[in-house]
């Protein structure tokens, strides 16, 4: 069975392990721990058969299963539980962590990050659904999928977390179907957002290839410039695909996709130094 007085004194392969350094886990875990004993008192206090885990090791189910994805089943065996405990956990954390990884307020960020942003969005395999499977399936990859997309500054905080939508909405689809783009800032896209400067005047995205011709060298130079400022979006999405949960198919119900999500935005917005919102 695995204890955490055990796997801290490895911390290199907690890291591997978890997604998280111990210094982060434990200051998410002094976060969590008031939040678990206000909802246990208000909510578990007349139910029996909850398992018989401190806080500590409940947060080390959820990200052992958010950071490498295996079974609820296989969880279990390793903190001696079984999948229906292990189900009830992550079920209960959260809604709590979703508090505590909340992205932060336009007031709370420094005017001058705020000045750029960069989005991007991202599709997740998922198993394929009972109806409305032609609304899911991307046939590009010849895969079910579902559309995520995030909003980044050029210091790569993540800023905004789209609600998750059937992978065939187009991306500026996307976009103007969410938060509007704060006036005064100037946004950076990749080509599937063509069309965004009708939407939002202050908008870079590259030149597209003409049909039956070539672009010329100044629009090859800025389309390079461009991608190379908007590899910061690519390089945060990676980090939150280290999270398998977000990267391999999903299996879970794509209702509950989002808040996974939005729980790894937040970790990776500690993991890069940001704080708490």
């Amino acid at each position: 069975m695995i204890k955490y007085d055990v796997v801290r004194k490895r911390p290199e392969q907690f890291l591997l392990i978890f997604g998280v350094s111990i210094q982060l886990f434990e200051e998410i875990l002094e976060k969590l721990s008031p939040l678990w004993a206000k909802d246990i008192l208000g909510n578990y206090k007349r139910q029996g058969g909850f398992p018989k885990l401190d806080i500590t090791h409940m947060l080390l189910v959820l990200l052992l299963y958010y950071r490498n994805y295996i079974t609820q089943e296989f969880v279990g065996m390793l903190f001696g539980l079984n999948k229906s405990n292990v189900c009830r956990i992550i079920k209960r954390l959260e809604p709590l962590l979703a508090k505590i990884m909340k992205l932060p307020e336009r007031d709370k960020i420094p005017p001058d990050e705020l000045e750029s942003i960069i989005i991007d969005a991202t599709e997740n395999p998922i198993e394929r659904p009972r109806y409305n499977q032609k609304l899911y399936y991307f046939g590009k990859k010849k895969t079910h999928t579902v559309k995520t997309e995030i909003r980044i500054t050029k210091e790569m905080r993540i800023t905004h977390v789209s609600e998750t939508v059937p992978g065939t909405i187009h991306d500026i689809e996307l976009l103007r179907k969410g938060t509007k783009l704060s006036k005064g800032t100037r946004v950076y896209a990749d080509s599937g957002y063509q069309g965004i400067q009708h939407d939002h005047e202050e908008s870079e995205y590259p030149y597209k290839k003409p049909k039956n011709g070539n672009l010329t060298a100044e629009e090859k130079e800025y389309n390079t410039a461009l991608f190379k400022f908007r590899v910061r979006v690519e390089n945060v999405l990676g980090q939150i695909k280290v999270f398998r949960i977000l990267q391999q198919r999903y299996r879970n119900k794509r209702i509950k996709f989002n808040i996974k999500f939005r729980i790894v935005a937040g970790v990776v917005n500690l993991k890069n130094g940001f704080g708490f919102a």
